[in-house]
């Protein structure tokens, strides 16, 4: 093996940086054509060396890149570090935010995946000051106001109350009414009860089977009772002894915390009179009068202060004979809503992870 200096690409690289050093210096414009043997040593000495300083430079300037790199992909990876690092805490944050937002709003019980008020609603309007006002109970409601549906213990039910208002009043709420199924989970609880409290009728748990007012108030002709002068008298709900107020009868509540789903007020839910509707209240094989009823009426649920079980024990009872806009003395409402679902954390992401691949591995023919 050739020692370095006589190794072709060393004496390569050393010609090409003499001759630039012989174009920079002013040594080699002086040399003369035929240079004697201490000029040609001289000229050497001088060759190697600006050779040397060239090999120093050129060491120096790779040295420096080499530095500029790697501080430059230590910076890149900090930054890197400290973005994923954000994010992460971003993520989680909004996480921790989703799980510790209550999955139903305030005075709402949360059963599976719905969320139903625990009292019978009345309506608010708000004051020139944005005064909160609570709209009499035994007042019909106005047609030109927008109201609100509200729930809260010691406050009179609204009654003389429609479908369509009551829809209204729920939706203005950020709420909406009940469906079948719904309100009759949340009257009969896990167990399925027939009655809010328990299997078996109890007397004076729920505000019922109190004497009907309509004969007391307006005589015993009802062929002489009028819809509007009658029917939705204000009278009726004034009298004290037969509206309570929501939560009065504290043994009237169902599993979940739910109260007077048993009397008290007729309440109306988002459900239609149809076939299967119809079919299904003969499946469930309880005592009902017969109703009059054509497809489409509305539905009521649960009976009044003047009913027994006409339309049904407890949670069974159903009114099917009215259309929805149909209001009255013993109409009012309650309204649901859609339970929030809490949020799943997503997985972090992780670098350079392997993955497996599922299934058996092909086989490999070993080559002969």
């Amino acid at each position: 093996m050739k020692p370095p200096d006589q190794q072709p690409g060393r004496a390569r690289l050393r010609a090409t940086l003499l001759a630039a050093a012989c174009a920079v210096t002013a040594a080699c414009t002086e040399l003369p054509p035929t240079p004697t043997s201490a000029t040609k040593s001289t000229t050497a000495t001088a060759a190697g060396t600006v050779f040397d300083a060239a090999v120093d430079a050129a060491s120096d300037a790779a040295a420096d890149a080499a530095s500029d790199a790697a501080t430059d992909a230590a910076a890149d990876a900090a930054t890197d570090a400290a973005t994923d690092a954000a994010t992460d805490a971003a993520t989680d944050a909004a996480a921790d935010a989703a799980a510790e937002e209550p999955a139903c709003p305030a005075g709402m019980a949360h059963i599976g995946r719905f969320c139903i008020d625990r009292y019978e609603a009345h309506l608010v309007t708000t004051g020139d000051d944005d005064e909160v006002l609570i709209h009499p109970h035994y007042e019909r409601p106005a047609e030109d106001v927008s109201y609100e549906a509200r729930s809260r213990p010691d406050v009179f039910p609204q009654a003389y109350i429609s479908r369509v208002e009551s829809q209204q009043a729920c939706k203005n709420a950020g709420k909406r009414l009940c469906r079948w199924l719904e309100w009759r989970r949340a009257c009969q609880g896990p167990r399925w009860r027939r009655y809010p409290y328990g299997y078996g009728a109890k007397k004076g748990h729920c505000n019922i089977g109190k004497p009907h007012l309509m004969p007391e108030l307006f005589g015993a002709n009802n062929r002489a009772w009028k819809y509007e002068e009658h029917f939705n008298s204000p009278k009726q709900n004034q009298i004290p002894g037969y509206l309570a107020k929501a939560g009065e009868h504290p043994n009237c509540v169902s599993a979940d915390g739910v109260f007077d789903m048993s009397g008290n007020l007729h309440e109306w839910i988002a459900t239609s009179v149809g076939r299967a509707f119809i079919k299904r209240m003969k499946k469930e094989k309880v005592k009902r009068d017969k109703q009059p009823y054509v497809l489409g009426n509305g539905v009521f649920m649960g009976g009044f202060y003047s009913t027994i079980r006409e339309h049904g024990p407890g949670c069974y009872f159903t009114t099917i004979a009215h259309e929805p806009r149909y209001h009255d003395y013993s109409t009012g409402f309650r309204c649901c809503a859609t339970a929030k679902r809490k949020a799943k954390p997503k997985k972090k992401l992780r670098p350079n992870k392997k993955v497996r691949r599922r299934g058996k591995p092909q086989s490999r023919k070993r080559a002969r």
